[in-house]
């Protein structure tokens, strides 16, 4: 590697990129439901969430985690890399002050046409060993001919 920046040359199928682990609370919950105009009790009522929606506790927005996972992508590409496909589902709940990991693996590399070094990668948001969201994504990273 040249530094901090990863480039296409360092990676190979089957590596995993550095883990992200955040233990959401209420407060960061309420500051992200205000930046995103997210008014949906389920995040902020605790009795709304048990008897109306029927849940133990408020739910971590889904998109929060989205936004988690797309930051464990971005902090390992650094500054040269860029993020240029994402998709993830959201499929369990997680509350807050469960600890939450986000990570991926490297699935397979190539370079376009055009000389861009791409990177495929199978991510997943979890607790514990639950896949939360699981998704893909296609990073380019610099070439190490780039990079200097």
């Amino acid at each position: 590697m040249t530094g901090t920046q990863v480039c296409y040359e360092d990676v190979a199928p089957g590596d995993e990129i550095p883990a992200l682990t955040v233990t959401v609370d209420e407060t960061q919950m309420f500051f992200f439901s205000a930046a995103t105009y997210n008014g949906h009790r389920i995040h902020y009522d605790k009795q709304w969430a048990r008897e109306v929606e029927g849940y133990d506790d408020v739910l971590v927005q889904g998109p929060l985690q989205s936004a988690l996972l797309a930051r464990a992508i971005t902090d390992w590409i650094g500054g040269g890399g860029r993020l240029v496909e994402y998709s993830v589902q959201n499929r369990a709940v997680a509350h807050p002050g469960q600890a939450l990991t986000f990570g991926g693996v490297v699935t397979a590399k190539h370079v376009s046409v055009e000389g861009v070094g791409l990177v495929d990668l199978e991510i997943t948001g979890r607790r514990d060993s639950d896949v939360l969201m699981p998704g893909t994504a296609t990073v380019a990273l610099p070439r190490r001919d780039e990079a200097r």
